[in-house]
């Protein structure tokens, strides 16, 4: 069930060819699965985001912030397969009637509607499919439909992300549930993601966007597959209230053990779209301990993940460490290179400002494997951070080659 996962949320989808569209064919496919859904709360949200830091925005981006001033949301309508990005004033009004197309049908305001696009750029969106695919999605609402959700925001992913937990806070049971996609054009600092996190929390006004930011830094924010940070990148936190529980404020024990079920739910999400990385046949996990601080430990973290020499040796298997001491030095974060310790799959390569006499084919295993865990030890103070990245293969390179034909 996933982002329908918090009691009062029910999702739509609906198949309308936006694909086809986009890329010039001739025709509909015939069976095209879906690429579009709404998501629907019975009652208003509280609710953060944090978008995109290109500054070459999306619509829709633009029309999100402007609707989270209200902070009165109630729907998401989300499209795949085309961007609606690069697209001038044309972009903004057919991000505008997506929001009021979506209102008319659920009894809103078209300000309680946040939409989100992901797909190509630079093509306008085919605007007569879209509004009859709002009138299905929205006409066959349910809170089965979380999984069919997942699926219709897919582009290049190859499986749906979803995830969810429940927490007790305070006697009450608390869901949480979330779903994203991703795949292609991720790095840190927003990427080509739409995440989406419900929950029936009952809290109070404006505490998911005090929440929303530290939760992306620890888990969006340190995933990396190609260095691309993309024009539609969004990430949103919904609360309804729905469970029933006395609202949580901020800096409560409440709200800590909340946001400690965002975190799990986001890192859960957040290590799905590394897996699924365009091209991906392994996951790097990296973890840094012993950093100046926490925020250091996510900036040396996030450079060796996203290390395109790093990445390139764990798709060959190459036991080449030292990529990976380099990434670290040039990180930004500070470092004594006597006190760095760094492990690869379990096995000390580098400690006292050396490489240690090791097993290489043993370090080569290890690059080999669906799962490869670095961890450094900057033996500086207690900062602690992961990241999370994948291998670079000829099939990235075949797929991103292809896109648009």
């Amino acid at each position: 069930m996933a982002v329908t996962y918090a009691r009062g949320f029910r999702a739509g989808t609906a198949a309308c060819g936006i694909k086809a569209f986009t890329t010039g064919a001739s025709a509909i496919p015939s069976g095209q699965r879906e690429d579009l859904c709404v998501i629907h709360s019975a009652y208003p949200c509280d609710t953060g985001g944090v978008f995109t830091t290109n500054k070459v925005k999306s619509a829709s981006v633009v029309i999100d912030q402007l609707h989270l001033q209200r902070n009165r949301v109630q729907a998401l309508t989300i499209n795949s397969g085309n961007a609606n990005a690069c697209t001038g004033a044309q972009g903004f009004r057919d991000a505008l009637l997506m929001a009021k197309l979506s209102a008319d049908r659920l009894d809103l305001d078209p300000d309680q509607v946040l939409v989100s696009s992901t797909g190509v750029i630079g093509r306008y969106l085919p605007m007569n499919a879209i509004k009859s695919g709002i009138a299905e999605a929205c006409g066959n609402l349910s809170p089965e439909a979380g999984d069919a959700a997942a699926r219709a925001i897919m582009t290049t992913d190859t499986r749906p992300k979803t995830a969810q937990v429940e927490v007790d806070i305070a006697g009450a049971t608390v869901r949480i549930g979330g779903m994203c996609k991703g795949s292609g054009m991720i790095h840190p600092n927003m990427a080509t993601m739409l995440a989406y996190i419900t929950t029936d929390a009952a809290v109070e006004p404006g505490l998911m966007s005090k929440l929303v930011k530290a939760i992306a830094d620890q888990s969006f924010n340190q995933v990396t597959v190609d260095g691309d940070s993309s024009t539609n990148d969004s990430f949103l936190m919904l609360a309804n209230g729905a469970a029933g529980n006395e609202p949580i404020g901020p800096g409560s024990t409440q709200a800590e053990q909340l946001e400690a079920g965002f975190i799990q739910v986001a890192r859960d999400l957040s290590r799905a779209i590394a897996r699924d990385g365009e091209g991906a046949t392994r996951l790097i996990t990296v973890k840094v301990r012993e950093a100046a601080s926490d925020a250091e430990a996510r900036t040396a973290a996030r450079a060796v993940a996203s290390s395109s020499l790093v990445k390139t040796a764990v798709h060959g298997g190459d036991p080449n460490w030292g990529r990976i001491v380099c990434a670290l030095g040039y990180s930004g974060a500070e470092l004594a290179l006597d006190r760095l310790q760094l492990r690869v799959g379990g096995l000390v390569v580098f400690e006292r400002g050396a490489g240690v006499d090791v097993d290489l084919s043993a370090v080569r295993r290890a690059f080999e494997q669906p799962e490869i865990e670095i961890v450094a030890a900057l033996g500086l103070a207690d900062g602690t951070a992961e990241a999370w990245g994948c291998d670079l293969s000829e099939e990235y390179v075949r797929i991103n080659a292809d896109y648009t034909t």
